[in-house]
């Protein structure tokens, strides 16, 4: 293998393609999003948070500090053209209120897209502001999906269909499939 310097770019692509939802002057706001992440595991006392990094010139950016709330929402491949399109457009020129069925969980300023396979609201525990961005962290308040996307009690990516995006070669990708069990495998190479 010849290895390359290709200077210091993210190379933690593909990443799940995901619509932020907020209220924004009274109205449902979405906004294509996929510098989300993962910050720990709930346990015990201990809830579960993630991240979502916009620009702080999003319109979007408004309703999440106004209310401090927001949801998540994973688009299936055939929410596609919506889905790029809610990141083309900003809601301080385009109503996006409409694009989308909106529904809504236990938070009153977190609107879901009803379509979504899986949607997950959450409460704003902390900001971070890190040159032009702001880095909204949440707390998982509750995470609704569509039972045909179950398989026994647990979410079934393939069921699931989400949208991967690789900003590198800005590409969407769909996912292939299972490859292995993780905890499982290496098992293997114990000794």
């Amino acid at each position: 293998m010849n290895r390359v310097n290709i200077d210091a770019k993210n190379g933690l692509y593909p990443s799940l393609t995901t619509i932020v939802g907020a209220d924004v002057k009274g109205k449902p706001n979405w906004i294509t999003i996929a510098h989300v992440g993962i910050l720990n595991h709930a346990h015990g006392d201990v809830p579960q948070y993630l991240s979502i990094g916009l620009h702080s010139n999003h319109y979007s950016n408004i309703g999440i500090n106004e209310h401090k709330e927001f949801s998540i929402n994973i688009p299936s491949q055939k929410m596609l053209v919506a889905t790029d399109y809610a990141g083309l457009v900003t809601g301080e020129k385009v109503d996006k209120s409409e694009l989308f069925e909106v529904a809504r969980g236990e938070l009153a300023h977190a609107p879901m897209i009803a379509d979504c396979p899986l949607s997950m609201e959450l409460r704003l525990h902390d900001t971070v502001v890190l040159g032009p961005h702001e880095i909204f962290i949440g707390e998982l308040v509750n995470t609704y999906i569509d039972e045909t996307c179950l398989t026994g009690k647990k979410p079934d990516l393939k069921k699931i269909d989400p949208i991967l995006f690789d900003f590198m070669a800005h590409e969407y990708w769909s996912i292939g499939e299972r490859t292995g069990k993780p905890w499982r495998d290496g098992k293997a190479l114990k000794k």
